[in-house]
């Protein structure tokens, strides 16, 4: 091959290699300059062209690299064989992958084998290929030909990898893995295994069949002895004794495990299931999944009492035996066994209540000050009467008063006290001056916990950090209860107080993102976001803290910003995972090859990754509503929107993932759609597991709904506009393909779908925003989904425009206008009425608000637009004549008066949007922070100045320089100007909006 004696793609190495180390120092233009040279000395070398189109395209030059490469590949059909290699194919690769052309290198490759059917580099470089296609026959065709070629193990696990890929996302479950047993059972019988993981992949396989005897029958004999590491081995071995029913010897050998690794919990809980044999994990949770115990009693009536009670007593004398082992070690599992084995006894109706709280106090003297205390013991809880959960705090609160503690171990137990009475509701019951000190005390104790960081580097987490977050949590349980704004305003101000001492703190940052967002600051909240510097797949995990704020507000450049991260990282991924896919095969880590196409496949189907997509469309919409043009050119961009359509089909809908980490959610808003502090205060806990995963079901149900309207909404926009278009032409053909009633139709059914999403009927639906129209009924029919109401409204109106189906409440055309500008009036006038001032109401409906300006009235506006320009295509008004058509002059002043109400009611928007803005900064900030300022002696404030007095008392020999500068830094009054300017922003951007819109509607007026 002509890569080989010196030669790299038929050229000689010494001419190449400056290419390349110019590509890798990233200079580019030099590159380019070598490769022009070396051209012009090998003009026909495919090579010599594909390091060409590798440089245009590291410049950005797509198209150029493309039409290089298409050069490159035609050379190599049509030249000589010879310079035919892996290296020129494989650079060519490359550039088809970056240019989202994958199947045009597969085709290269596919060439290749086809003139060097023996060559093993150019079938693996194919088998590559057909790996970032994610096209698993053709990968199994590929590996078996490699096989049959060379013989080797690896290519045979290439193969039996592919099939079970076919077997996860495909069809022929048995027959296909019968074939990959059968295969590797060939190639025992005449080679042999010889890796580790090549053993792992034929149990594998038996697994997925059922065949757990004949695993373990060769986890036993000589193939079992590759896996060296004997924990694994047995943890394997538990796993197939446990699925194939023989429940007592899997017990022994996760107790053998144990007994090497006494601190692997979930080992002691699968070992205990298998020994009660209540164990369901193996058959109802997928591999991966955190394994929990069971909690429901029914799980273990079968069996009898002797022997529940026998073998109970041999699970307590074993962890007794690995306590004694385990002395002096600091681990916490075999201590946390016996609230497990205590806990089996409660839901077998043999606990003892008094002797379990006695092992939760042990436990919570040994390892009370970790911060992971309550954690470990929330399940736990569950078991305890909210009576015996408080005699449960007055004993640990006993229990803590020891001497000889260090100043730290005592530091982490007064925090986990607190954390311990938040998390039984007790604070939920203390009346609100308790609840007050409470706050003080945690602030103060954080006080006197500061000079025990004082030699901590900046990035070290500080003893007592939590306290800060508590204190804050405290104050906003006392917003809820009292309303009074001055305890949200402390409760920022606590927290910017921890970050001025320490900036890397994230749990300061996610609370304090959650609390400027409903103080309406959500450009301070963005920045705070920001600084957490989420990057990789926490953008999967952790964007949700901001997303569905941005969604809402008028910060559409930010808006941007954040999809436009979250969606690059998701398609450079998916453009990626197949380069980890290939090297997992190459490195033969075949459990790896699974578990990475498992994970990409998980994230495709993430609803997030589709409600950005919905999402970054429907903005792009947005943005040009004020030129019906620019807006058709969007448009026709998404397909008309059909892309979008596509893009959220009925089954993927059905399978979406949810991926985002709720737990780091502050608790007053477990999901982005539930925010306990917008309703009235609950006298309960409300971070229960129950009610969290409640909340979560419901979110999930919710989002799939929201994917299902907003998919809806391009398409409805462009059948919408040619609807209106076609209202006001006598006869029309639409791009050459659909007439108006095609549109009409199509119109219609989404329209009926539309309805049935919000639970109606069309004539239901229209029915109700009828009555609404006419105040036969209250806005409050519409619930929650007024956005979505008031769209339906919308598009029916430009569907009604083009047919001649009589509507509820009247007839014609007509009403549909009267209907939709009342509907917009009365939402609007309602939301700017309740919409103020931000710095005295958060949480208010300016974001429902801005929803009803920057969406349903932009979409009604695109629909008078279209009217305007078909009925008055040259910009100016028509000459009226004696047989001027009566219907059209009604339509016409229809229009007008619709144009003229929307301009009425922007008004009132605009009007109040200047009043609120027009105030001045510094008067802003006295309302905000004055209520601290005079609060003082009646509860509210008592944390800020305690703050304050700390900072004038502060002693820097005992804090330390760094703490005591930043003491010094830290300024009320800035915190509180940054809050307003973040609220100010919002109006501003809001009333630029607004502006727009008005400019649109008075230049429309002049047009009729």
């Amino acid at each position: 091959m002509a890569s080989k004696f010196g030669l790299a793609g038929g050229i000689p190495e010494r001419r190449v290699r400056p290419i390349w180390d110019a590509i890798d120092s990233r200079q580019y233009k030099n590159a380019l300059k070598h490769s022009t040279t070396l051209l012009s000395k090998y003009p026909n070398s495919p090579y010599a062209l594909a390091l060409k189109a590798l440089i245009l395209e590291r410049m950005g030059k797509s198209e150029e690299a493309l039409s290089v490469c298409l050069n490159a590949k035609e050379l190599l059909h049509t030249t000589d064989s010879s310079l035919m290699d892996d290296l020129t194919l494989s650079t060519l690769q490359i550039v088809f992958q970056r240019l989202d052309r994958l199947d045009l290198a597969t085709n290269c490759y596919e060439y290749a084998c086809g003139k060097f059917p023996n060559n093993l580099e150019l079938m693996m470089g194919l088998f590559n290929c057909y790996v970032r296609e994610y096209s698993y026959v053709k990968q199994q065709q590929t590996a078996i030909k490699m096989y049959k070629l060379v013989g080797e193990e690896r290519f045979l696990l290439w193969a039996v990898c592919s099939i079970q890929l076919q077997v996860f996302y495909g069809h022929g479950g048995e027959k296909l893995l019968s074939l990959a047993e059968a295969l590797i059972k060939k190639h025992i019988a005449s080679h042999g295994l010889h890796e580790p993981e090549a053993v792992i992949v034929y149990i594998s396989v038996l697994e997925q069949q059922g065949k757990y005897g004949d695993a373990l029958e060769i986890l036993s004999g000589e193939l079992g002895s590759l896996l060296t590491i004997e924990v694994d081995r047995l943890r394997l071995q538990g796993k197939l004794l446990a699925r194939a029913g023989d429940n007592s010897t899997a017990a022994c050998t996760f107790q053998k495990i144990l007994e090497s690794c006494p601190d692997d919990w979930e080992c002691f809980l699968h070992y205990l299931g298998c020994l009660l044999e209540d164990d369901k994990s193996w058959c109802n949770c997928p591999n991966g999944e955190p394994v929990h115990p069971p909690t429901s009693v029914e799980k273990l009536l079968h069996a009898s009492e002797d022997m529940f009670g026998s073998r109970i007593s041999d699970a307590s004398t074993f962890v007794q035996t690995l306590q004694k082992d385990a002395s002096g070690v600091p681990i916490r599992g075999p201590y946390l066994a016996i609230l497990e084995i205590e806990r089996r006894k409660h839901l077998h109706g043999r606990g003892d209540k008094e002797r379990f709280v006695d092992a939760l106090v042990q436990y919570f003297c040994r390892f009370g000050h970790l911060a992971c205390f309550c954690y470990d013991v929330e399940a736990y809880l569950e078991v305890l009467t909210p009576d015996e959960k408080m005699d449960l705090l007055e004993k640990l609160m006993k229990s803590s008063a020891s001497p000889s503690m260090g100043q730290t171990k005592s530091l982490g137990q007064s925090m986990t006290l607190q954390k311990m009475g938040e998390m039984i509701g007790n604070n939920y019951k203390l009346p609100a001056k308790e609840l007050e000190e409470l706050a003080v005390k945690m602030i103060n104790m954080y006080f006197r916990s500061l000079p025990l960081s004082r030699d901590l580097d900046p990035q070290e987490t500080m003893h007592g950090e939590e306290l800060l977050s508590m204190a804050a949590s405290v104050l906003i349980q006392l917003f809820w209860r009292t309303q009074k704004l001055s305890y949200m305003l402390e409760a920022v101000m606590v927290l910017e107080f921890g970050l001025t001492i320490r900036r890397y703190v994230s749990q300061y940052k996610i609370l304090l993102l959650h609390l400027y967002s409903h103080l309406g600051a959500i450009p301070v909240a963005y920045e705070w976001y920001k600084t957490l510097d989420v990057k990789n797949i926490l953008l999967e995990t952790v964007s949700h803290h901001i997303f569905p704020q941005m969604l809402t507000s008028p910060l559409w450049a930010e808006l941007n910003d954040t999809l436009k991260d979250y969606l690059k990282f998701m398609d450079d991924y998916f453009r990626e995972s197949a380069d980890l896919t290939f090297l997992a095969y190459r490195h033969r880590n075949y459990s790896k090859v699974i578990e990475f196409v498992q994970f990409k496949d998980r994230l495709q189907h993430s609803n997030q990754y589709l409600v950005a997509q919905l999402e970054s469309s429907i903005l792009k919409l947005k943005e040009k509503t004020d030129n019906i043009e620019d807006e058709e050119c969007v448009l026709e961009s998404m397909k008309f929107g059909s892309q979008v359509l596509e893009l959220a089909s009925e089954s993927m809908c059905k399978s979406l993932t949810f991926n985002e980490d709720l737990q780091t959610r502050p608790w007053w808003t477990p999901t982005s759609e539930k925010n306990y502090l917008l309703g009235p205060f609950e006298e309960f806990p409300c971070c229960s597991r129950q009610q969290l995963s409640g909340h979560r079901k419901s979110w999930e149900e919710n989002t799939q709904k929201l994917i299902q309207k907003k998919c809806l909404l391009p398409r409805m926009i462009y059948l919408s506009i040619q609807c209106a278009s076609a209202s006001a032409k006598e006869k029309s053909e639409i791009n050459g393909s659909l007439s108006d009633s095609n549109f009409s139709l199509e119109l219609k059914s989404l329209l009926d779908h539309y309805a049935n999403i919000l639970g109606f009927s069309l004539n239901d639906a229209v029915e109700v925003v009828v009555e609404v129209s006419e105040s036969r009924k209250p806005l409050e029919a519409f619930g929650l989904n007024m956005i979505d109401w008031v769209n339906l409204v919308v598009f029916f109106n430009a569907w009604s425009l083009n047919c001649h189906e009589a509507l509820p409440g009247g007839d014609g055309s007509g009403p549909a206008w009267h209907i939709v500008t009342s509907v917009l009036e009365k939402c609007i006038l309602e939301k700017v009425k309740i919409t103020a001032p931000l710095v005295c109401s958060p949480g208010g409906d300016l974001p429902t608000l801005v929803q009803l300006i920057a969406e349903c009235l932009s979409w009604h506006s695109l629909v008078l637009q279209s009217c305007i320009r078909s009925s008055y295509p040259c910009g100016k008004k028509k000459k009226k004549s004696g047989q001027a058509d009566n219907s059209s002059s009604s339509v016409s002043h229809t229009i007008r008066d619709s144009v003229q109400s929307l301009c009425g009611i922007l008004e009132v928007v605009v009007k109040r949007l200047r009043e609120e803005i027009n105030k001045t900064e510094d008067e802003t900030l006295d309302l905000s922070l004055s209520s601290l300022e005079t609060g003082h002696y009646d509860g509210v404030g008592r944390v800020f100045y305690a703050i304050k007095d700390f900072i004038s008392s502060a002693d820097e020999v005992e804090l330390g320089h760094r703490i005591s500068q930043a003491l010094k830094s830290w300024s009320p009054a800035e915190v509180g100007r940054k809050m307003v300017n973040g609220q100010r922003k919002v109006l501003l951007e809001f009333l630029q909006m607004c502006n727009s819109k008005m400019k649109l509607l008075v230049a429309l007026k002049q047009q009729i």
